[in-house]
């Protein structure tokens, strides 16, 4: 990926509904080149697709919690991966180092589905215990950049 391209997935990134010609324009390239390139970024996998980004709570999702899972004995990750795919307030899981197996990412509508989906969550065959934290307020939310 060449600095014109980090232009490009800026550009995206800022707003991914630029047409091909506005991004050209910033660029200083026609909008043909910049399609070539965003099917290339696309093809390589730097840019994963196109998505509109939805405020949770205006969709009644506004309670969240981060959860460290701890599991049984030894788990692998595609396990844990679909124990948790079922659960639809799963909105991401990674595997992390320390004490942990992985730490999961909830969200609900409020606090007594967060709940409930925690329930869920520990009564999973897999899961040993968890410690949730409760998430109060987003102090900052960015989306990558390539310029960083």
């Amino acid at each position: 990926m060449n600095t014109l391209d980090q232009r490009i997935v800026s550009c995206l990134v800022t707003n991914a509904r630029s047409s091909y010609a506005e991004i050209g324009k910033v660029v200083g390239l026609s909008a043909p080149a910049v399609k070539r390139r965003v099917d290339r970024l696309l093809a390589t996998g730097v840019l994963r697709g196109f998505t509109a980004v939805v405020d949770p709570e205006a969709l009644g999702w506004g309670t969240e919690a981060f959860v460290e899972v701890h599991c049984q004995g030894n788990v692998s990750p595609a396990r844990i991966r679909a124990h948790l795919e079922p659960l639809t307030e799963v909105v991401a899981a990674y595997t992390v180092s320390g004490a942990a197996d992985a730490i999961v990412h909830l969200r609900a509508a409020d606090i007594h589905h967060l709940e409930s989906a925690l329930e869920r969550l520990r009564g999973l065959e897999i899961i040993d215990r968890t410690v949730s934290t409760v998430v109060l307020s987003t102090l900052l939310e960015r989306p990558p950049t390539p310029d960083s």
